[in-house]
């Protein structure tokens, strides 16, 4: 009887540094049944993987990663890890280059089995048939047999010969018990402001009438890094906390509502509030947090969106209160400092989560450090689990710090406060096809289609998938125009963005003349963008005209909407 073979000899060891560690994912619905994970490493994502996770600054190494070429350079193989409740469970590890040609379609994409029992896979990259047209690192999945697995992951990379890097740390378990997370939250509150709407909130829940709390802003908002997104999200264990507060359980007189969009800013989120947030009426908000501290850089405006947006609130029937609420990237950015202006005019409750958090990132453990940016942050935008559960706990000590004040008896006046940056489009109103108000005129000229493949988020507790701006205008082939003729004084278009070679440019022209071009592929992935036509004019009927770009005419563009002001 022959014995057993022996084994090969172990390789070498190898200096390595994670990109993802320990990292707690989810599967989200296929149509298929099964669950996917999706973790982007474009646009310097992966160098800022490797800066917080892998803690590496060795500019070599971290120049390398960003291009496929350099990628291959570096590293010599993949080690994946994954964990869920079923270690006989096999996980789906795909890897994906966007290639030169087309980012989704032309470039190495390679998957490799996982068992799910936490052991690591390694993957050599000299065993993967690398396509020539292979440009940027572009995805991970994970990808499931199950929708809604949860899973811990890990994926850490070998490097070839001659490069090095340290050893990776050991990281302490977050103590969010300790008299020093309590000393971080309280740093977190920039102020309370007037408190008069936020304690009559509060005091209406506890004496059971019906309060809709509600949270409006991007990825952050929508959930991104939580796991599950519907249940972990900052938005819901802040909701849970004010329900707690006034003493009910969730969903007994006390509601929720998020509508969260990825990539978008206040310049979008004045356009759907209504929409999202009010549900065209049919909700009447209490209290709004509103977080777009990280997303306004792309605000045309550069404030005066936001400062309209929180006008439009303040100023509804209802009589919400408003919290403003700064969140922050791993780069310790934000927008608190053009933000917190409106903040301040207007005496509003103010959260920075980066007040909580950034100084306490470069102590050491032992000496004021609770947790690290690899545990705070899921990626280099979105906050972990640990992350959410921070923002959420700032949001709670506003509420716990105002429920304990006597209150204020007067409540500012916005009208007669001298707006910061301007609140021009406080008063605007979406537009769709399905939408359209008495006395505008629309000829759709070739744009007759309706665009299917749309930007999709988690609203609320869903898990489920809602498109945004279903009721649109797609291009897809003609040189007829698509004419509005609508009374207003300002007038935003919000097109869909896309990646993809089909995808052609679209010439506004106003009144007979050029306004600007619109390339829906200079962002380069599918989410909706808000772009202002005309702005600051007479209130009377104005001639819009969208046409494609001479030589586009048999290229894609879909007008998912617009903003418009009487």
């Amino acid at each position: 009887m022959a014995g057993p073979t022996a084994p090969k000899d172990p390789e070498k060891k190898r200096k390595s540094f994670y990109i993802m560690r320990n990292k707690e994912v989810a599967g989200s619905p296929q149509q298929d049944g099964r669950g996917v994970q999706t973790i982007y490493l474009d646009n310097s994502r992966m160098v800022s993987f490797a800066r917080i996770t892998g803690g590496i600054t060795d500019e070599e190494i971290l120049g390398l990663l960003p291009t496929a070429e350099g990628f291959r350079k570096l590293v010599y193989s993949i080690g994946v890890t994954v964990e869920t409740e079923d270690p006989t469970e096999t996980t789906e590890f795909v890897m994906q280059m966007y290639g030169k040609r087309d980012p989704y379609r032309s470039g190495t994409v390679f998957q490799v089995p996982v068992k799910a029992d936490g052991m690591e896979n390694v993957i050599k990259l000299s065993e993967i048939g690398w396509s020539d047209d292979d440009n940027v690192p572009g995805q991970m999945r994970f990808v499931f047999e199950k929708a809604g697995t949860l899973a811990k992951v890990s994926v850490r990379l070998y490097l070839q010969d001659g490069f090095d890097v340290p050893e990776p740390e050991e990281e302490c378990e977050a103590d969010l018990e300790s008299p020093e997370y309590r000393k971080m939250l309280e740093k977190s509150l920039v102020q309370t402001g007037n408190t008069l709407r936020l304690k009559r909130v509060i005091e209406r829940a506890k004496r059971g009438e019906d309060v809709t709390v509600a949270f409006i802003g991007g990825s952050i908002t929508q959930g991104a890094g939580a796991i599950p997104i519907n249940t972990q999200c900052y938005a819901y264990k802040a909701f849970q906390g004010f329900c707690k507060l006034a003493g009910k359980g969730t969903e007994e007189n006390i509601h929720y509502v998020k509508a969260g969009v990825g990539g978008t800013s206040s310049e979008l989120g004045m356009v759907r509030y209504q929409r999202d947030v009010c549900n065209e009426g049919s909700v009447k908000p209490d209290l709004v947090v509103v977080e777009f501290a990280v997303n306004d850089e792309g605000d045309e405006t550069k404030g005066e969106s936001y400062d309209s947006l929180v006008n439009k609130i303040w100023l509804s029937e209802q009589q919400p209160a408003v919290v403003l609420l700064f969140s922050v990237f791993s780069d310790d950015y934000n927008l608190q400092e053009r933000l917190g202006k409106v903040g301040k005019a207007y005496n509003l409750p103010m959260v920075s989560v980066k007040d909580c958090v950034v100084e306490q990132f470069y102590k050491k453990t032992g000496q004021g450090r609770v947790f690290s940016k690899a545990q705070f942050f899921y990626d280099v935008y979105h906050p972990s689990n640990l992350g959410h559960t921070v923002m959420a706990d700032c949001l709670v000590q506003l509420f716990e710090t105002v429920d304990g004040l006597p209150g204020d008896d007067t409540e500012p006046d916005l009208t007669q406060i001298a707006a910061p940056y301007g609140r021009e489009f406080a008063g605007i109103k979406l537009l769709d096809r399905a939408n359209v108000p008495e006395g505008v005129k629309i000829d759709c000229g070739d744009f007759t289609e309706k665009d299917e493949e749309l930007q999709a988020v988690e609203r609320n507790l869903d898990l489920e998938l809602t498109r945004q701006f279903p009721d649109n205008w797609m291009h897809k082939s003609g040189s007829k125009p698509f004419v509005i003729d609508i009374v207003s004084s300002a007038l935003l278009i919000v097109e869909k963005d896309s990646a993809d070679p089909a995808t052609g440019i679209a010439e506004i022209r106003v009144d007979g003349e050029l306004v600007r071009s619109i390339n829906p592929r200079e962002v380069g992935w599918n989410h909706c963008n808000a772009l202002i036509c005309f702005r600051g004019k007479e209130k009377k009927e104005h001639h819009v005209e969208i046409s494609m770009q001479p030589g586009d005419e048999e290229k894609q563009f879909t007008i998912l909407g617009f903003g418009y002001v009487e």
